[in-house]
């Protein structure tokens, strides 16, 4: 076994240099934010009370309704029925509009007209004590005086506090990573499948306003994780898409929001709030993948004006535009379905479909604007005509060909136009249908201008001795060069270090040495070991370290042995610099799950961000492979 060591803990010097470092973090807060946030906040809640309420009143009311044979209370149900869902149509209209409400602010320094993008609002969640729970669980989990770890404990309230008002910034991107990183060792050190902290975490609904509440760390760490991905998306909206730089940044938060949401689907089950749901993260994260491709051809459509005769570039153009209008057809596609249609804004839904019409009408525009104001040579006619995709004649299964003719290829992009212009008008009226979408200026200025533009293309190549019916223009075939993926958050920015590194640090009298670089050495001698240690030079050596906690049970029930307890633990004998965690067990628990039932008597590893440095370590000096 490792000799008893006398653990220093760290001097006041550090231990403000610590909190000075989680200070540095912290400053990606905006605690003014905080008196605005909750006052939606509790309006989002009052409003969802109310109707609440009103279902209630209506489902009695339809009982009653079908229960009685009476016609005049028949009657009168069926008038108090008329107002109840009068109530709740403009109790839902408000909500919606408390949703709509961060998407009133346009990019900030924008000179271009672009299309408006959906931002999310950040769940609220209310305060939280960790001062009782923690320094209970450091005096019976690992033997030491909790009372002295009050200031890592404070520190964890301050950064926890901190990041319930980020900043739309990079700074309120590092907070939260901080955070989180410091959720996941947490979770590595003290929750274990029979034992959790004993908080109470409260979070709200960031569509509905829902309260939610579980005890399990994994709620407050999914909760944090939608945070980062809901900034991300604030972050895009605000960019400055009239330029590449801009557009380019947009389209990688875009898709970072989307990878947060991806992680959260794939690791968190059981969800308790509607948007935290495995539908709600399949729409958030395909309108976000959406959104980033409008992002990419934004900033290829930028240098447009500069060769308008380009026949490739105009259908390359063309491509691009399908393929935006074909992701936000499937965005709406997954929004529409229930029940992410229930809790989803109107607003939202309404807006995605005019994007699709928006951007199907583009895509014909540049159509035909390649047919009638480009000269492609005969060498690229073949390779042209597979950007248009129309159904196969019964007698002739190929697609159709470019017209070589002038006249034909007028014809053809005059159907084209036409296409784009019926596209367009349905678009206006879907933003003319949405009461809050008639509120936002600069989407109805981009239809009227894309509108105006075609209409004017029309007329240029409409003649009067033009008799003959136009004939169907074929779809564009969606195709694009950057198409956009989602990419998992970099949780490396928050990387700070661990704020209970003084706790369990090194090795302590009973650990158990099960690795030694990698390599198994629980059959090896004390001398191997030894000598290993001691041969230890600049690159250090990685170590897995296992400590023995108590058993959990009752005396005299079950298993009389100890609970082991696996701490996988890294470190360098010199300089202690942070290694590669060893791998994970064969078969270890999922990341993150909401039932704790369900994980109890599960067997498996932790994962957390990076391994904690140790403090040094004697080198072994008693029986071999238990050191």
């Amino acid at each position: 076994m490792i000799p008893e060591e006398k653990q220093d803990g760290p001097s006041s010097s550090e231990e403000s240099t610590g909190l000075q470092a989680a200070g540095s973090v912290c400053k990606g807060s905006e605690t003014a934010a905080q008196a605005q946030r909750g006052r939606l906040q509790s309006r989002r809640a009052r409003i969802h009370q109310q109707i609440s309420k009103e279902i209630r009143m209506r489902t009695g009311a339809e009982n009653l309704y079908r229960a009685t044979s009476n016609s005049q209370v028949r009657e009168t149900v069926a008038l108090e029925l008329s107002y109840v869902n009068s109530s709740l149509q403009l109790l839902k209209e408000e909500l919606e509009e408390l949703n709509c409400s961060v998407d009133a602010e346009g990019p900030a320094g924008s000179e271009g007209v672009a299309v408006p993008m959906i931002p999310l609002g950040l769940k609220e969640t209310k305060e939280l004590d960790w001062s009782a729970a923690l320094t209970d669980l450091i005096s019976q989990h690992f033997g030491e005086d909790g009372a002295s770890f009050e200031a890592e404990i404070k520190e964890l309230a301050d950064l926890r506090q901190a990041m319930r008002t980020p900043s739309r910034s990079e700074s309120g991107l590092e907070l939260l990573a901080a955070y989180y990183n410091q959720l996941c060792l947490l979770d590595a050190r003290f929750v274990s499948p029979a034992r959790s902290l004993g908080l109470l975490f409260h979070w709200y609904d960031s569509l509905t306003g829902v309260p939610a509440q579980q005890r399990a760390l994994a709620f407050e760490k999914g909760s944090v994780l939608f945070n980062i991905g809901a900034l991300h998306t604030q972050i895009g909206a605000r960019q400055d898409r009239s330029s590449a730089e801009g557009a380019g940044r947009a389209a990688e938060a875009f898709q970072r929001a989307a990878g947060a949401f991806r992680l959260l689907r794939d690791k968190f089950s059981h969800a308790p709030s509607p948007d935290m749901s495995p539908a709600s993260l399949s729409a958030l994260e395909q309108l976000m993948v959406a959104q980033a491709q409008e992002c990419v051809f934004e900033g290829l459509s930028l240098p447009a004006p500069a060769a308008p005769h380009d026949c490739s570039a105009q259908l390359r153009l063309a491509q691009e535009a399908a393929q935006v209008a074909s992701e936000y057809e499937r965005a709406h596609g997954a929004m529409a379905r229930p029940p992410v249609q229930d809790y989803v804004p109107f607003a939202w839904t309404t807006l995605v479909r005019v994007k699709a019409e928006h951007f199907g009408a583009l895509a014909h525009y540049h159509a035909a604007t390649a047919l009638c104001d480009g000269s492609p040579a005969e060498a690229e006619l073949l390779a042209l005509e597979q950007v248009f995709v129309g159904p196969p004649a019964p007698s002739e299964p190929r697609r159709p060909v470019l017209p070589q003719e002038p006249e034909e290829r007028r014809k053809l992009g005059k159907a084209h136009l036409k296409r784009a212009i019926l596209r367009q008008e349905e678009a206006l009226r879907l933003h003319a249908v949405c009461r809050a979408l008639r509120r936002v200026d600069l989407l109805q200025a981009v239809l009227g201008q894309a509108l105006r533009r075609s209409l004017a293309k029309y007329s240029e190549l409409d003649l009067e001795d033009d008799f003959f019916e136009a004939t169907e223009a074929p779809d564009i075939r969606p195709s694009t060069h950057g198409r956009p993926e989602a990419r998992a958050p970099s949780f490396s920015r928050g990387k700070a270090a661990d704020i209970f590194h003084r706790l369990a640090a090194g090795l302590r009298e009973g650990d158990y040495i099960v690795s030694v670089d990698g390599q198994p050495c629980r059959w090896w001698k004390h001398a191997q070991v030894v000598a290993q240690l001691r041969g230890v030079g600049a690159e250090g050596v990685s170590l897995q370290v296992a400590t023995l906690l108590p058993s959990t049970e009752p005396p005299g029930t079950g298993d009389r042995r100890p609970a082991l307890r696996g701490l996988l633990r890294s470190q360098k004998e010199c300089g202690w610099e942070t290694l590669t965690p060893a791998p994970a067990r064969a078969s270890p628990r999922p990341l993150l799950g909401w039932s704790r039932k369900a994980q109890q008597g599960r067997p498996g590893g932790r994962l957390c961000p990076a391994p904690r440095p140790l403090a040094a370590a004697p080198p072994p000096s008693s029986c071999p492979g238990r050191q």
